[in-house]
């Protein structure tokens, strides 16, 4: 039998192509279901960072209510506890309502019912129209919208809609939010934005 170098070995040479031809097929169809999967996990993801950066958030909030509240009656007075926390949501939240839930009856306008006042709650809604309540357990917290007086400082905002209950931060949801323990009568977490 004569020796065949592995370059002068033809007899399969025409299978070539019939394997290349699979083998990518096999490799693209492998491709597909791996992105159609990350399309199917990738909300999953976004709404787990979403409830991770509330959780924050609510460690934020529960950490000022025992601190000193400013008096918001006395001119002058000290600065309130205060915490900033960044949140960053996805691109697909429509608002996050704090204290109060703005849309009761779940037809997407904001302003046609009455806000219902829900102290100690986060609420989320997508744009889908599906919403997410988060509970702040410990301190009775209560939120006030806050407006920059002609004085340079932080007050209730005297123009907010539905008699200034709660505070609403309509989509984008991204940035740095600064809150602050104030009295007026009783306490308030004040918006600072």
């Amino acid at each position: 039998m004569k020796e065949q170098g592995l370059l002068r070995d033809t007899r399969a040479i025409d299978t070539v192509p019939l394997k290349m031809v699979f083998y990518l097929a096999l490799t693209g169809t492998i491709l597909v279901l791996v992105a159609v999967s990350w399309s199917n996990i990738s909300p999953f993801f976004r709404g787990y960072q979403a409830q991770e950066q509330l959780n924050d958030l609510s460690v934020e909030l529960l950490s000022i209510q025992r601190g000193y509240a400013r008096n918001l009656e006395e001119v002058g007075s000290t600065a309130g506890s205060m915490c900033t926390v960044r949140l960053s949501l996805p691109d697909n939240v429509r608002y996050l309502a704090l204290g109060v839930d703005p849309d009761p009856d779940v037809d997407g306008n904001l302003s046609n019912t009455a806000w219902m006042t829900e102290n100690n709650t986060m609420l989320i809604q997508y744009n889908n129209g599906v919403r997410n309540r988060f509970i702040i357990e410990g301190e009775h917290i209560r939120f006030r919208q806050g407006s920059l007086t002609a004085k340079g400082s932080w007050g209730l905002d005297p123009y907010s809609t539905k008699d200034n209950m709660g505070i609403v931060i309509e989509n984008p949801v991204n940035g740095d939010y600064i809150f602050e323990l104030v009295f007026a009568g009783e306490k308030y977490t004040l918006s600072h934005f």
